[in-house]
């Protein structure tokens, strides 16, 4: 009989060895990838003596095909009442139709941390010399800046009335051809999301923690960020972190707090990226970011990334790419970015024996060159495989 995954008093998850874990497949290339990836989560957790109950759940394309319902309430139930979930990729239309599914479970759930480790993996192809020298760990705030969804269209009533308010109260003259988005940036949503990357940098022995923001322009939204972040290390933090002008930029053994301009992180983190270890920032530069920093590495084919509620322990791991429709059913794409998500994920529920040998066998199967279409045609001497295939090599080498 499996079991349930809770969260203690404690304020740590407790995970039986046989969890039920809900699932969304997702659309496009998920039929592909997610059964590839999921044969390998479950034949590392069987090495070490776990099963997991997994627990299908729909959302997407095929949700509303079946329901008539993108996001149905069972789906959103299902992520509530387990805690733990992963998905595949799902269906977005670009400028029109509805709002992104993975936004509306991040905000339904208060998924507040978006985590996005990069690093590069031995045999990967990259276009940088030096990728070993990527080593990066992105907490990008999920819930608010323009992605909080509040914005009207160019032409319609409630813009007309947003434009003329927003002259009447605050003098701001807006076309009145524009469509107009608010950008919210809270302290409540930036102290706890600094808060969950300078805890993480302390648990997990990292040097620094970076606030990127564009405080230079926007002061009162990203550059409140900034001072949220600095304020909250003094007042959470003092004896394991330290801010930049706090120590002259000796933090001695304690983690260094600093800042960085956004515009001037995307080119530093392509000249120096041995300079940043854990990076915090907020929501649109997080996007940016994560995608320009994987392409460093392998690109987002393989970037794994989870949107995490620490004080909930609700949490929900994906693929951060898109359904690339016109591949699905080929059994051709690479499921690197679903597998490494279900990585992160057993080391969330501290599965970290589990997730080391799946870490260890994809680098031996990269490393002997077996590989999907994506690395084999950047690769010399490869051995193309298909998705299940490559799976199947990992399978072999755990």
């Amino acid at each position: 009989m499996s079991a349930m995954i809770t969260m203690g008093a404690d304020g740590t998850l407790h995970v039986p060895d046989d969890p039920v874990i809900p699932f969304i497949q997702g659309d496009g290339t998920g039929i592909d990838i997610w059964p590839a990836a999921r044969s390998v989560l479950d034949a590392a957790a069987a090495r070490h003596g776990r099963t997991i109950a997994w627990k299908e759940v729909l959302a997407g394309q095929r949700a509303y095909d079946e329901t008539g319902d993108w996001l149905p309430q069972e789906t959103v139930a299902a992520f509530r009442e387990h805690l733990i979930g992963i998905k595949g990729p799902l269906t977005t239309p670009v400028g029109g139709g509805i709002r992104s599914l993975n936004v509306a479970l991040r905000q339904v759930l208060d998924l507040y941390v978006c985590l996005r480790p990069v690093r590069w993996f031995q045999g990967v192809p990259s276009p940088v010399k030096h990728p070993e020298k990527v080593d990066m760990v992105i907490f990008r705030e999920n819930t608010e800046d323009i992605y909080a969804g509040l914005e009207v269209e160019q032409g319609t009533p409630e813009a007309k009335r947003l434009i003329e308010l927003l002259l009447d109260e605050m003098g701001w003259k807006i076309r009145p051809d524009s469509g107009v988005g608010i950008k919210p940036v809270s302290v409540t949503g930036s102290k706890r999301l600094v808060r969950a990357a300078i805890a993480y940098a302390v648990e997990r022995g990292r040097r620094s923690v970076t606030l990127v923001h564009k405080g230079n322009i926007m002061k009162y939204t990203e550059g409140a960020f900034r001072n949220w972040g600095y304020e909250l290390t003094r007042e959470e933090f003092a004896d394991v972190a330290v801010g930049w002008d706090d120590c002259g930029g000796d933090p001695g053994d304690r983690v260094l707090v600093k800042d960085a301009i956004a515009d001037i992180t995307l080119q530093q983190v392509l000249t120096r990226p041995d300079d940043f270890d854990v990076i915090a920032t907020t929501n649109l530069n997080g996007d940016y970011l994560s995608d320009a920093v994987a392409a460093q590495v392998g690109g987002i084919g393989i970037a794994p990334g989870g949107n995490i509620n620490y004080v909930t322990g609700h949490g929900i791991f994906e693929a951060t790419h898109g359904t690339a429709p016109k591949y699905a059913g080929q059994d051709k794409v690479n499921p690197g970015s679903v597998l490494l998500s279900g990585v992160l994920m057993f080391e969330h529920l501290g599965w970290t024996d589990a997730a080391a040998d799946i870490v260890r066998a994809l680098e031996a199967t990269i490393a002997e060159r077996i590989v999907t279409y994506d690395f084999a045609r950047l690769m010399d001497d490869a051995t193309e495989v298909k998705c299940s295939e490559f799976a199947a090599a990992i399978v072999d080498r755990l």
